[in-house]
């Protein structure tokens, strides 16, 4: 049981995820398992795309920015469940509460962004080849991505400021083990319905307009691809899209799952189970689907592992000769 004097009135209290049961204890290592599958594979995306010229492409670009989000989610939120779970302790500061719930709202805005923006780029680069440098250049890809950034970072500072400022009631357990929108929002004082049907409108219209917008550049890619005389060409096509249409699938599903259902409608494990799938599960599978669907990546891990391995003979003959 937890004392009064061990959590500050300001502080919240997340359930989190486990108790110290050995299964728990084991699902709580499968979690870190992949939590580290997560950060690893996306560090090394990152790291690919940067280290690589022929990766220095707007699509490129866009993906190491997908995969920057990734991390920075995964980040936000399971490192405060595994240290929480470590420690033994259950609090968060209100602070912290405050700048986990805008962290999280502006990665996962910013991603749903970014997938309508890497939409366009197979749009053009698929029904707009000879076109392409002319319309997805560095500049607009630059230019894309720092607005999906500051679009979604506007939108959690507003929904954030808003949320942290109402009252709270009660010892402010959070059952969560983080501080989502759906579980913190119980814990307010008085009657907040405009306010949620507000939140709910806007988070239909963050969803629904980028699924509008992807949906739109696909039907005009399929039209192209329909019309190529060449099967290789078709296959390149639907290779070149399959990445990004799994982890569309992936995320807006999760993401529909969990925030476009009114607050009757949602419970404690489903929250969980939905928060789980995209704070956890999709960031640790989008690099591997990506990295194993795409044959660039591929070619650029085989040939930064070749120059590494050529550096360290090198280095060892350097070393090696002077004894000679």
């Amino acid at each position: 049981m937890w004392q009064k004097n061990q959590t500050s009135l300001a502080d919240f209290i997340l359930e989190g995820l486990f108790d110290d049961s050995l299964t728990h204890l084991f699902l709580f290592s499968l979690t870190m398992v992949v939590f580290l599958i997560a950060v690893s594979g996306n560090a090394l995306t990152i790291l690919l795309i940067c280290i690589d010229p022929q990766l220095h492409t707007p699509t490129y670009f866009l993906l190491s920015q997908l995969s920057l989000m990734d991390l920075m989610h995964v980040s936000t939120t399971i490192l405060k469940m595994a240290t929480n779970y470590l420690s033994g302790k259950k609090s968060i500061s209100f602070v912290g509460c405050a700048t986990q719930h805008f962290l999280y709202l502006c990665l996962g805005g910013a991603e749903c962004f970014l997938l309508a923006v890497m939409s366009y780029d197979r749009y053009v680069a698929i029904c707009h080849p000879l076109r392409y440098a002319v319309l997805m250049n560095k500049k607009v890809g630059l230019m894309m991505a720092v607005m999906s950034w500051l679009g979604a970072s506007v939108n959690s500072l507003i929904h954030t400021a808003i949320l942290m400022h109402f009252p709270f009631c009660g010892p402010q357990k959070v059952y969560h083990f983080y501080c989502e929108f759906p579980a913190v929002v119980k814990l307010v004082c008085g009657d907040i319905t405009v306010y949620e049907t507000t939140v709910y409108i806007s988070s239909i219209l963050l969803l629904l307009l980028p699924i509008f917008l992807i949906s739109t550049s696909y039907v005009f890619i399929l039209q192209s691809v329909i019309q190529m005389h060449s099967s290789g060409s078709k296959r390149n096509a639907f290779a070149t899209c399959g990445s990004h249409l799994t982890v569309v699938s992936l995320w807006f599903g999760a993401c529909i799952f969990s925030y476009m259902r009114t607050r009757s409608q949602r419970t404690l494990l489903q929250n969980k189970v939905g928060s789980v799938f995209y704070s956890i599960i999709t960031p640790t599978l989008n690099p591997l689907i990506y990295t194993l669907r795409n044959k660039d990546v591929a070619k650029a891990l085989r040939r930064v592992l070749r120059r590494d391995v050529i550096t360290q003979c090198i280095q060892r003959l350097q070393l090696w000769l002077p004894r000679v």
